[in-house]
């Protein structure tokens, strides 16, 4: 059960605060009224959870839903409406069954909005860092239409597929990273530690060093010298690149530049349909009109020009073009897709197609991780090796021709 913050005048006139816990905002203030208090203010304890879920929230700790546990939390509650328990119910049972705290306060922030009065969907409105727009307006159709149940069913199918793209693709980007930096670690541990330990005994000879082993013994010079500097302008980089995405005309360009690339790009675009292809089916399905199922589509898409693509394609769908021909000026989705879809306005089963070309781009998708972890691999360790072999020859070098002299 939530507990309310409030404030209250006595008999006296004097202020008293307190803490009670209670089902709703309402039924507090009348047990405070009971007990002679004229309530001033009661106020949820999980309200700066609310508040730091807002956009712009600043605040050390901030009570949140992750993806994983937004996919748990709805397919527990598509079960349990479905089996006909009343919404706030439902919640509660999903509230006590939540591992995580934050989880629970927020769960039974939103049943106490909604035992107060208000609609599911205006509940969840008030924690937009947990529940998306998409999230929101697919539930504020099923209401409307009667069909919650349905909804949440459709939702939990779309949180769960969600959360397995992102993690498919955390993983793509994960293993190489980190075998990228156990590569870069090693190298720089062998250049700043190992060859300059081993060369400095043939400096002490007077023996003229090859060029290889001159120019190897120069980057370790570099790196032992300038290494901190050249960690902290990567770090610096970094942070700048970073500020520079937040300035609209840099960020295109640069999501333009990766949907260019060979591999990136393809995986890019991939993500991005199938988010767009599933967004907009699930909200078709719900019954939110084609226009405003498109605008939401488009802001869960990442990447700028596609979003921008979508948002171009609305325009012109709401002057009577059809969304696969919009899309299609563009050039920046999968043909498969853009077929799909125009098959799918064409047979008046659109929702189908736009599940069976989410299907197909994932399932795209899926290949391309496979075969780019699958290249990674060996190329990684080609070069690795071929690093490994120019520190190895620049090191011999100097003993066999030591051996030479001596003979």
């Amino acid at each position: 059960m939530p507990s309310f913050v409030w404030t209250a005048l006595d008999a006296s006139g004097h202020t008293r605060k307190g803490m009670q816990e209670g089902d709703s905002a309402r039924l507090v203030r009348q047990t405070l009224r009971e007990q002679g208090l004229s309530p001033l203010s009661v106020e949820l304890g999980a309200e700066q959870a609310r508040e730091s879920a807002a956009p712009g929230g600043l605040r050390m700790f901030r009570p949140t839903v992750g993806a994983a546990e937004l996919a748990l939390i709805t397919r527990q509650l598509a079960t349990l409406v479905q089996a006909g328990l009343p919404i706030d119910t439902a919640l509660g049972s999903v509230a006590r069954q939540s591992e995580r705290a934050a989880t629970r306060q927020i769960v039974h922030a939103v049943r106490s909005r909604v035992m107060e009065g208000h609609t599911f969907a205006d509940a969840l409105s008030e924690f937009p860092r947990v529940f998306p727009e998409l999230y929101i307006s697919t539930v504020a159709a099923g209401e409307q239409s009667g069909h919650l149940d349905t909804v949440l069913e459709r939702l939990a199918d779309y949180t769960e597929s969600r959360e397995s793209l992102r993690r498919k693709v955390q993983l793509a980007l994960f293993y190489p990273g980190l075998l990228t930096l156990m590569a870069i670690v090693v190298v720089m541990g062998l250049l700043t530690y190992v060859v300059p330990q081993v060369t400095q005994v043939f400096e002490h000879l007077g023996q003229k060093l090859p060029t290889l082993t001159q120019g190897l013994l120069a980057v370790s010079g570099f790196l032992r010298v300038y290494g901190l500097w050249l960690i902290g302008g990567i770090v610096l980089g970094v942070w700048a690149f970073k500020r520079a995405l937040r300035v609209p005309g840099f960020k295109r360009q640069w999501h333009h530049l990766l949907l260019s690339l060979p591999v990136i790009g393809r995986l890019i675009r991939g993500v991005n349909t199938a988010r767009f292809a599933r967004t907009l089916g699930i909200l078709a399905s719900a019954g939110v009109s084609i226009l405003e199922a498109m605008r939401i589509a488009a802001s869960v898409m990442d990447n700028l020009p596609m979003r921008e693509a979508v948002e171009a394609a609305t325009v012109q769908v709401r002057e009577g073009v059809g969304i696969a021909r919009a899309l299609e000026e563009s050039k920046l989705f999968p043909p498969m897709t853009v077929q799909l879809i125009a098959s799918g306005e064409q047979s008046g089963r659109l929702r189908p197609m736009l599940d069976r070309a989410a299907v197909q781009q994932e399932g795209e998708l899926s290949g391309i991780i496979a075969t780019a972890l699958g290249l990674f691999e060996p190329v990684l360790i080609m070069v690795m090796g071929g690093v490994v072999l120019i520190i190895v020859l620049a090191i011999l070098m100097p003993i066999f021709e030591l051996n030479q002299l001596v003979k």
